[in-house]
């Protein structure tokens, strides 16, 4: 079949296996640069705040999802503490490899935020993990940041 037939079927698709090389440069724009500069030099978070929709982004947007009013000049810092709305327990690598050690993945809102962005738990709060657990950001030493997301070393459960 060629790809200017139609398909009536789903059945009659082909799927190819292989691999497309695809490369990229991702760039963070106002909004992410501020973010990660705020995570690199103070180890604090930054949102962006629409007062029409009273909603805060952290990860930040420069315009509101909703009514898309500029956000631009509307920054507020946030704490380094969250609420984790989902989260998973990988075993394998991309490979499909076991890790030797299992690693956490959720995704964590922001006390004062209203959107999600997906970090790493320390792993040895497996066993306290639950969905709505309080946990508190780890940045690494001032020092060994860099402007990325690695910068934060993980999140662990927050102290009451």
């Amino acid at each position: 079949m060629s790809f200017l037939e139609k398909h009536q079927r789903n059945v009659d698709l082909t799927a190819f296996d292989g691999k497309i090389p695809v490369h990229y440069r991702y760039t963070l724009g106002l909004a992410g640069d501020k973010f990660f500069t705020a995570i690199k030099k103070d180890g604090k978070f930054v949102g962006t705040h629409c007062e029409e929709c009273d909603v805060i982004y952290s990860p930040p947007s420069v315009y509101c999802e909703r009514c898309f009013a500029s956000l631009e000049d509307s920054w507020v810092e946030l704490p380094s503490t969250g609420t984790v709305v989902a989260f998973t327990v990988v075993t394998e690598d991309d490979q499909g490899k076991e890790l030797d050690c299992p690693q956490v993945i959720a995704a964590i809102q922001l006390d004062g935020a209203d959107n999600t962005f997906v970090h790493r738990i320390c792993d040895c709060c497996i066993e306290d993990l639950a969905i709505g657990a309080h946990v508190q950001a780890v940045f690494k030493p001032k020092k060994e940041r860099k402007g990325t997301l690695d910068d934060i070393e993980y999140f662990e459960i927050a102290a009451e």
